[in-house]
């Protein structure tokens, strides 16, 4: 996807406002959320029909001005992944300006920026959902977006010793090259979230500059951080995974088996 608002630098959140971390009221956040001006254009991530636009998105209930998402657009894509459809999110407009059932290229506007429903001032909450238009089906957006050109995305999974996920632990990760100090938590506990089918990750960090980084993760209060290096390179997802005491591992997920094909005859049958 094309990125919803158009920005000269990097404008991703806090750590605590990327996906998987606490929203209000402690409910999980399922989207990221991307700073602007109030009043600045928002546009259409992919071509699509927009199926949703107005207030009562996160209820799912028309017209509610209560609703925590807002004023909201939603687009069906064209396009969708493993037969079922996408939908990207657009939420706490300040005036939305698509109707039911039009279609949009990448880059139409359909809204405009505000602070409508849950929010602490302007942005815009992102969201892709795969297979349902609803609040559990959504997936991490900065695995969906492409980064700005030499720039990539670390994804990883936190586990302890046993394997089991570990929430909101923080990544800690630090440019050999700059110094610059980046920090991502991992995901929160809750039904909404959903880890990527291929990574099964729960933390994600995009939009790093491609170089060399080094990865502290604190697994144990009295105990120095654990260590490593990661390389991110342009355009790409890097990956690597924590297991408590086993440490660190940069070994991707295996590649997904191709279907099995039917047998051949063992005698080539002769054409006509």
């Amino acid at each position: 996807f094309a990125r919803p608002i158009a920005a000269d630098q990097v404008n991703w959140p806090l750590a605590d406002y990327r996906y998987g971390g606490i929203f209000f009221d402690g409910i999980v956040h399922t989207g990221i959320d991307i700073d602007a001006d109030e009043g600045a254009p928002i546009v259409a991530a992919s071509p699509g029909t927009i199926v949703w636009v107005g207030w009562g998105l996160f209820t799912e209930t028309p017209g509610n001005e209560k609703d925590p998402y807002g004023l909201a657009v939603v687009i069906r894509h064209d396009f969708g992944y493993k037969d079922q459809k996408l939908y990207t999110v657009y939420a706490h407009m300040s005036k939305t300006l698509a109707t039911i059932s039009q279609h949009v290229e990448t880059g139409d506007l359909i809204g405009l920026v505000g602070a409508t429903g849950a929010t602490t001032g302007p942005h815009v909450h992102f969201e892709v959902r795969l297979g349902e238009n609803s609040f559990h089906y959504t997936l991490n957006p900065e695995l969906w977006i492409a980064p700005p050109q030499g720039w990539g995305v670390l994804a990883g999974r936190v586990m302890d010793t046993k394997g089991d996920p570990i929430s909101h632990k923080e990544v800690e990760l630090t440019s050999e090259e700059t110094k610059k100090h980046y920090i991502v938590k991992t995901y929160g506990s809750g039904g909404a979230i959903n880890p990527d089918p291929y990574y099964h990750e729960n933390f994600v960090l995009g939009d790093l500059p491609a170089g060399i980084y080094k990865v502290l993760i604190k697994y144990e209060k009295d105990k120095k951080p654990l260590q490593t290096w990661v390389e991110i390179f342009p355009g790409q997802v890097s990956y690597l995974t924590f297991e408590g005491e086993k440490g660190f591992s940069s070994e991707r997920p295996p590649a997904p088996k191709l279907q099995s094909l039917p047998e051949l005859p063992s005698t080539p049958t002769p054409l006509p």
